[in-house]
Order: C-alpha cells, then sequence, then structure tokens
C-alpha cells in the first residue's frame, strides 16, 4: 500500500509499505476512506515534535470501513464505517478511569497514531485498543461529515468542555485555523452571551462573519481595547488559545479579565513565558492540552442532530496520490484553504 511518510526533518514521501496486521487481541485494521491533513502534522515535518518517529505514517485524523478485528474487540466489527480517535487509551488505567485519556499510562497510550506509529494517510491503518479508539458512524451521517470528530473537533469540544464558559460570559478565541473554528462550533454549544474571534487572516475572518453572523471579529492589533469595550468586567470571562504564535500566550492573559479561565489549546513550536509578576493579581485558572478526545460517540450525536457542521471547513479534497499538493496548500495557506481531505483512491 502507498502511505505518506515521515523521512527527516522537513521531508514527507509517498513510501510502499506493507498492509499493516493484527498484532494484539485489543487491535483493528482499517481500510482509511477519508483521511485530513493537520497543522500537527506540520510540527512533525518540522521537527516540533521530538516523540515522531522518522519512518512513521504520518495522519492522525480519519474515517473508514473496519476491515479486522482482535479476538478481544467487542465494540466493532468487521465492514462498520467507524471514526479514529487522535488518541490511544486502554481505558482502564487511573487517568483513562477518570476521562484523562490523553495520559494514559499504557506504553501505546496518548498521541501515537501517525507520531510514533504508522497513522492514516494511507489505505489501511493499524489502531491499537479498537475499542476506544474507534466509533461506529451513524448510518445519516456521511464520511465527511465526521472527518474531523476524532482530533480537531474532540480538541474543540474538550477545550469548551473544561472552559466553564456561562450563560453570561464573553468568551474570547484566538484563532480561526480549523482548531479554532472547531472550538467556536462547540463554544457556541454552551450559549454564551458574546463570542469574539481574533485572526491576523483577512479570509479566516471573513468565514467567521459568513458562517457565525452572531459572532464578533478582531485583528491582534488593538486586540485587548476591543476586548475590554465588548466586556462587561475588564476583559474576556474565558479565553481560548488557540493559534500558538510567539505572541497569542500574552495576548490570551492580557485580554482576560481578572479570575478568569484561559484554557491552552495550541500546540506551540516553542516554550513560552509565563510572566508570573506581569499577571500578579489577576488571579487567573490556567487550563492546558492536549485533547482529552473520550466524546466522540457525544460528538456524532450532535453531528446526527444538526448541532455540529465542520463540512464547510474542509475547502479542498485531493487523492492520496496528490498528497503532496495538499500540503503545499495547506501549509502555505492558499486559494483559501481552511482543511484539506485526502480521499484514498
Amino acid at each position: 500500500m502507498i502511505a505518506c511518510t515521515y523521512m527527516e526533518q522537513g521531508k514527507f514521501e509517498l513510501v510502499e509499505k506493507p498492509k499493516p496486521e493484527i498484532s494484539d487481541s485489543h487491535d483493528a485494521v482499517v481500510k482509511v476512506t477519508l483521511a485530513s491533513i493537520c497543522s500537527s502534522d506540520l510540527h512533525i515535518k518540522h521537527g516540533s515534535v521530538p516523540r515522531a518517529v522518522p519512518g512513521i505514517t504520518v495522519g492522525h485524523e480519519m474515517v473508514g470501513i473496519v476491515e479486522q478485528v482482535g479476538s478481544d474487540v467487542t465494540s466493532v466489527k468487521p465492514g462498520d464505517r467507524v471514526t479514529v480517535n487522535v488518541e490511544t487509551f486502554c481505558g482502564k488505567c487511573f487517568f483513562c478511569r477518570h476521562g484523562w485519556v490523553n495520559n494514559c499510562t499504557d506504553k501505546n497510550g496518548g498521541w501515537v497514531l501517525g507520531c510514533r506509529i504508522d497513522g492514516g494517510q494511507a489505505e489501511y491503518v493499524r489502531v491499537p485498543y479498537a475499542d476506544q479508539g474507534l466509533e461506529i458512524i451513524p448510518d445519516s451521517v456521511t464520511d465527511l461529515q465526521a472527518l474531523l470528530v476524532g482530533d480537531v473537533l474532540a480538541t474543540g469540544y474538550w477545550a469548551a468542555k473544561i472552559s466553564e464558559i456561562k450563560y453570561e460570559d464573553t468568551v474570547l478565541i484566538i484563532g480561526a485555523g480549523p482548531t479554532g473554528l472547531c472550538t467556536l462550533q462547540c463554544v457556541r454549544l454552551h450559549k454564551p452571551k458574546k463570542i469574539i474571534v481574533c485572526d491576523i487572516d483577512e479570509n479566516r475572518l471573513n468565514f467567521v462573519k459568513k458562517h457565525y453572523p452572531e459572532v464578533l471579529t478582531a485583528y491582534p492589533e488593538n486586540l485587548r481595547e476591543f476586548v475590554i469595550a465588548n466586556s462587561e468586567h475588564g476583559g474576556a470571562d474565558v479565553v481560548l488559545e488557540v493559534a500558538g504564535s510567539n505572541d497569542t500566550f500574552n495576548m490570551a492573559w492580557q485580554c482576560a479579565r481578572p479570575n478568569a479561565v484561559v484554557t491552552v489549546v495550541a500546540l506551540y513550536d516553542r516554550p513560552q513565558i509565563l510572566p508570573l509578576p506581569d499577571m500578579y493579581g489577576k488571579n487567573l485558572i490556567f487550563k492546558t492540552g492536549g485533547v482529552d478526545g473520550c466524546d466522540c460517540k457525544e460528538i456524532l450525536r450532535l453531528i446526527d442532530e444538526g448541532k455540529l457542521d465542520t463540512v464547510p471547513l474542509i475547502t479542498h479534497t485531493v487523492t492520496l496520490a496528490d498528497i503532496a499538493r495538499g500540503y503545499e496548500l495547506f501549509e502555505n495557506r492558499r486559494d483559501g484553504v481552511i482543511k484539506v481531505a485526502v480521499k484514498m483512491v
């Protein structure tokens, strides 16, 4: 089979690999029907994920059809159409039992697919702990509708869930990329009084205005003043930092009111400084990622009910053979790209 493979820093390449096989009784092999390109793939490409293993197939956002299951898998069977969770988790350790599946203590726990073991930008993928890592897609939900469930939509859902959003709140989301837009959709489920989205990209802000006209948009310049003018207590009640640039971490806490919740969703290329003397007395509550993606069944239900819809985010589609063009579009933000789907044909 053909697989998009991390060769070395700065280089992905299509490589012929054997079809994966069951290696543990809890495994499943999934025939991938649709995958996508994620910013985290770019972090791997550029060497920002030290645990990523050269030679692995990249890709951790995918849907497909179960081809084979191990003897201990009970939740799915061959022929089931499924989403694949970005995280691998045993479901039994202390952290899994508390819903903190990103911190699973199993040797294969956490983000392994497309990072430490072969992922899904390929014709087939082996999924460890399939009972936890796969969710059956309802018949009324298409592959395209379900494509982002296992990663960026799960990230947005988790971020909104832990941010303690209340009806009277002003919520600031920094970053209107794919994860930021998924976060926005999930924040809207909590019905806060006001939502502000900040980005440097005019096309992304125009996307927000078109699809979510009740949401306020802003550029980074004078953002703090804009937030204060559109909130009641000297800043946002909740800030979700989804951009991960050199400036956005400081922007997040500076735009927060005293005693606000600041949820850091972004993955950074370098360490960030927490300037405690500068923020002394703000009494901020910081919550940090990665995502605990254990709500995929609930997310699929919300998609089925029409309460979440990420299809408009998928602006471009390429074949696996043409995935290099998809990466070029996505990395350089060409042609109004937000998210690129990859068809396995």
